[in-house]
């Protein structure tokens, strides 16, 4: 008793099925990964990869819907106020003539819900410059220059839009007393203060 059993050669069908189509497959799919790779090394539409440290500020100018004075109720002091800012806009050479500090910026404070959003898409409506509205939240990131990076390329917009309203909302999430976070001088949060300021 011995039982013999005869190896034959593979039929040729079976060959490509089991050698060729494998390597067929693994070469597509290295293909479409360089592929995608190099779409977003060259900033295609779906690199979110390389907009990693992009600032997410959305920009509203006279296209979208004007806020003005107007559309805001009540706060007749404040307004009165912002109407300096407004005019100062409107025509800086006026108020440059006569000697008079640029205001480098406003702090709109207030509890939630209290029209401080809208004060300021009203400034902007009013003065006729484009608005970019973003959440001091959005630049609070794991990562540390993520932060500061949004905050560079939030102001170097601002600058190809200028003169314009950087409003960023819930500042505090980011502006809070510098020196009392966890990693000493290196927290997040700190270098992003460091460079809005």
């Amino acid at each position: 008793g011995v039982k013999k059993i005869y190896i034959g050669e593979v039929p040729r069908e079976n060959f490509f099925m089991s050698s060729i189509l494998p390597l067929i497959l693994i070469g597509g799919l290295l293909v479409f990964v360089i592929t995608m790779m190099n779409r977003q090394m060259a900033g295609g539409a779906n690199s979110k990869l390389m907009n990693f440290g992009k600032s997410h500020a959305r920009m509203t100018t006279d296209a979208d819907k004007k806020v003005t004075f107007k559309d805001v109720a009540g706060l007749k002091e404040e307004k009165e106020e912002l109407e300096e800012i407004v005019d100062f806009l409107r025509d800086p050479k006026k108020y440059i003539k006569v000697g008079a500090r640029i205001p480098k910026g406003v702090l709109l404070v207030g509890p939630p819900g209290t029209g401080k959003t809208l004060l300021a898409k009203a400034v902007a409506g009013e003065a006729g410059v484009p608005f970019f509205s973003i959440s001091g939240s959005d630049f609070v990131e794991m990562f540390v220059g993520v932060g500061a990076s949004r905050v560079r390329d939030l102001f170097e917009d601002a600058k190809k839009n200028a003169p314009c309203i950087i409003f960023i909302d819930e500042i505090d999430a980011v502006a809070r007393r510098r020196g009392t976070g966890m990693g000493g001088g290196h927290d997040e949060r700190e270098q992003t203060l460091n460079q809005l300021l």
